[in-house]
């Protein structure tokens, strides 16, 4: 079988390589040719390999409207029957690869978006604790400025990075029931998601990020967003949990991890979002229409306790996405993180993932636009309701 993942170093690649290796040993008649690549190219690759009479057999996916809109092609096999006597194991979480109740793929990372800080930058600003209102967040960014130190990393070049802001301050303005609404109706109508441009404009107005942040990579680099954080040169970024695992071949500093903490994107006043509310989604892997029962079957495995547990302690995943596995997560940090998820009253799929492809893709467009100076707020909404016209 063929195998498309986006551990392109290690120690990821190594840890997916020797799970590759440890099923053949123990399934002889099943043979993996693992191909790695980098997080963008890789969604690429897999976009073009659909259309192609020759996908790879297992491939990473991340649900929503991606998902849902592979499946509408027939590119995906339902492993509903394969799964059903396990899948509970994973929770609520496992839901989020399915379509119509059926299942479509399996997750092996769950992931939530915050802030990872530097504590040691902080320190050196002054900033005592951090932010918890956006208030706060806007007096931490001045306090950083007037140390010299670049408040918040950006990897504009990538763009999702960016949508990161926008959905934030969505479901802090919009209320629950308006968000849940608008990702099932395609209907963004509701002032909130103005409101929510309108925040932001007054956000990018302090100037908070790096200089060139519209051609800084998200990952690729010391230069790279989380690079620049890892490196002691930007003092916070918006992120998810992956970054503390991403940042391992970005820096010689082997102790960065113990110089980072997180914390939860501020509330707004007036918003009507429900507190607690997080931005979040996984990781997983689908299988392609032709792979065959191995391919469900090698899927369990990497869902298993002692997969997840050795996926965490090896730092290639943070969160694993089977509970049975949470108490292999060492790192202090990230326990804090996995408390937050454990205790969010609700997780927003990314945007960009929970719409459907199209509308995502448009929607991060001009969200990316709009952090380039371009467009307005209205605008941002307007692109969502011409891409859902356009569908």
């Amino acid at each position: 079988m063929t195998w498309w993942h986006n551990g392109a170093q290690d120690p990821a690649k190594g840890v997916w390589q020797s799970i590759a290796d440890q099923y053949h040993a123990d399934h002889p008649n099943v043979s993996f040719k693992v191909e790695p690549a980098q997080n963008e190219a890789l969604k690429t690759k897999i976009s073009v390999a659909l259309q192609s009479p020759t996908p790879p057999s297992i491939f990473q996916q991340w649900g929503g409207g991606a998902l849902a809109t592979q499946v509408e092609s027939g590119k995906l096999l339902d492993i509903t029957d394969a799964t059903s006597s396990w899948i509970s194991e994973l929770g609520a979480g496992a839901k989020g690869w399915q379509v119509e109740g059926k299942q479509y793929g399996v997750p092996f990372g769950l992931h939530v978006v915050g802030f990872w800080y530097r504590k040691d930058l902080f320190e050196q600003a002054g900033i005592t604790a951090p932010p918890t209102t956006m208030e706060e967040l806007n007096t931490a960014v001045t306090k950083l400025k007037a140390k010299n130190i670049a408040p918040i990393a950006l990897g504009g070049k990538d763009k999702w990075p960016d949508a990161f802001w926008w959905s934030y301050f969505a479901i802090r303005e919009c209320s629950l029931d308006t968000v849940k609404n608008t990702t099932k109706s395609l209907k963004m109508d509701d002032p909130c998601w103005v409101k929510a441009g309108e925040d932001l404009k007054a956000f990018l107005d302090t100037k908070p990020f790096q200089e060139a942040f519209l051609g800084t990579p998200a990952q690729q680099g010391a230069g790279s967003s989380a690079g620049l954080v890892a490196n002691g040169k930007a003092a916070m970024e918006l992120q998810g949990d992956w970054e503390l695992p991403t940042m391992i071949p970005l820096t010689e500093d082997k102790e960065y991890a113990k110089k980072l903490s997180w914390f939860p994107f501020p509330t707004i006043a007036g918003g009507k979002g429900t507190p607690g509310t997080a931005l979040g989604g996984g990781d997983g892997y689908s299988c392609a229409v032709k792979a065959g029962p191995a391919c469900a079957d090698f899927l369990k495995y990497i869902a298993s306790a002692p997969v997840q547990q050795k996926l965490v302690q090896s730092n290639t995943i943070s969160l694993p996405a089977n509970p049975a596995a949470i108490s292999a997560i060492q790192d202090p940090t990230l326990k804090t993180v996995q408390d937050y998820l454990n205790k969010a009253p609700f997780i927003q799929v990314y945007f960009d993932q929970a719409l459907p492809t199209s509308v995502g893709q448009a929607l991060n467009d001009a969200i990316a636009d709009f952090f380039a100076g371009k467009g307005t707020p209205q605008g941002i909404v307007d692109a969502f309701n011409k891409a859902v016209a356009n569908k």
